[in-house]
């Protein structure tokens, strides 16, 4: 009995990402994330500081870059997931991954705000046309019941990879010194290259099957029924002709604005408005991140069910809510209380980011028609992007504006977001077939 005990305690995590190693598919994808994940953790980390303490650029230009960056990368997820369609999904995966690397890489000889602002532009672009792709084949290469658990372990992977990675930035922080600071750069950005590698060994199974292009004509120059037909049909799937799709996208996108709220808002609130210490923004990433290591693969079973994943987004929503009120309570607490206080909040927060992440997967890939796959997981991905661009000015409208009732605007916005998701899981349940549910 004893020795029964903690086995599941010592394995669970281990053993739940080992054993996902078994598909090809999954095994390229984690492989591939692992490495280069470590190089965007070193990113995260110096990237702002190395613009502004090395490359001398105010902070109105440093944001500027980032905004730019992050504007490429809504154009480039229409533009991966329509090519993933067409052309190799994994060669595309590849190709742009690679050089997404080597042009981080090459911050390390940047020098002023226009050579910052290519690079991070052509980078964005570049990096958001492969995860597109990967979304493709994540799509296509595994079976539906497995797509959210590849999510959650990919998910898992790369938070354990941009720990680590930041962890590898902390020497730059340290010496404090532009050499310091341009070559772990430039050892981040080959790492990001080095690990486009493993995605080549993905089996040819994720791209898009083989359409005809070909549209023959008879002797009187008509072009051949079938291949119209087949023109026809393909556009006729297109996700800008799916209302259900696009209305999905929009709400994910609006409840996505909780990284902006993680990233941003929490920040500047406990800097401004709270007598917590500065080093606590440090503590409650770690919490995040360790939160999300451990429960993103458990919570993400069953989401492959539209129905479930309905309900545990809506499960998020209040979650989320919860955390806005959390956080505005730790206004004018002293320091001990406003620090329990914001703890509480994070873990609400954590919880609702991990589970809306797993109703979003779900329904992404469940409600999007799987001939166009790449083109619906590209307008999925691009609303993200939106999101993540709209995000500080929503928050810095609401909650660092306004305080306790911004922050209840904030939590409305969620709760409304994740109810209109909740409905559309409810409705296209109701009318799916049973083995599609």
């Amino acid at each position: 009995m004893s020795s029964a005990g903690p086995a599941p305690v010592r394995e669970g995590l281990w053993r739940r990402l080992t054993a996902s190693m078994n598909d090809p598919v999954l095994r390229a994808l984690v492989t591939s994330t692992a490495v280069s994940r470590v190089g965007r953790g070193v990113f995260l980390t110096v990237t702002v500081l190395f613009f502004t303490q090395i490359l001398g650029l105010g902070a109105g230009e440093a944001a500027l870059v980032l905004a730019v960056s992050s504007a490429c990368g809504v154009v480039a997820s229409l533009v991966g997931g329509w090519l993933s369609d067409r052309r190799s999904a994994r060669r595309i995966a590849f190709a742009c991954e690679a050089l997404g690397g080597l042009l981080l890489a090459g911050y390390a000889f940047a020098g002023d705000f226009l050579s910052a602002l290519i690079l991070a532009s052509l980078s964005g672009f570049f990096d958001s046309v492969g995860h597109s792709a990967r979304s493709a084949i994540i799509a296509r290469g595994l079976a539906p019941e497995r797509r959210v658990h590849a999510r959650a372990v990919l998910r898992t992977v790369t938070n354990l990879s941009i720990a680590l990675g930041s962890g590898i930035a902390a020497i730059a922080l340290a010496l404090g010194t532009a050499p310091a600071y341009r070559v772990v750069i430039l050892a981040a950005g080959l790492l990001c290259a080095i690990g486009s590698i493993p995605l080549l060994r993905l089996p040819s199974g994720v791209d898009a099957p083989a359409r005809s292009t070909t549209a023959l004509r008879t002797d009187t120059g008509s072009i051949n029924t079938v291949a119209q037909a087949e023109r026809s049909d393909w556009r006729r799937r297109s996700p800008w002709r799916d209302p259900r799709y696009l209305l999905l996208t929009v709400l994910s996108a609006v409840f996505g604005m909780q990284f902006g709220v993680a990233e941003l808002g929490v920040p500047l609130w406990i800097t401004q408005e709270t007598e917590a210490p500065t080093v606590i923004v440090s503590v409650l990433l770690v919490l995040n991140t360790a939160l999300v290591v451990l429960f993103q693969v458990r919570a993400s079973r069953g989401t492959h069910d539209i129905r479930v994943a309905g309900r545990v987004t809506m499960i998020a929503g209040w979650l989320m809510a919860g955390a806005c009120f959390i956080y505005a309570l730790a206004a004018g607490l002293p320091t001990w209380a406003a620090i329990a206080v914001l703890v509480l909040g994070m873990v609400a927060h954590t919880f609702a980011e991990i589970l809306s992440q797993a109703g979003a997967w779900g329904l992404s890939f469940e409600l999007a028609d799987p001939v166009r796959a790449g083109a619906y997981q590209g307008v999925f991905g691009m609303g993200f992007s939106l999101g993540a661009l709209a995000s500080p000015m929503v928050v810095n409208a609401t909650a660092l504006t306004y305080g306790l009732a911004g922050w209840g605007m904030l939590a409305l916005i969620f709760l409304l977001a994740a109810a209109g998701i909740m409905l559309i899981a409810r409705r296209a349940a109701s009318v799916a077939p049973p083995a599609a549910v």
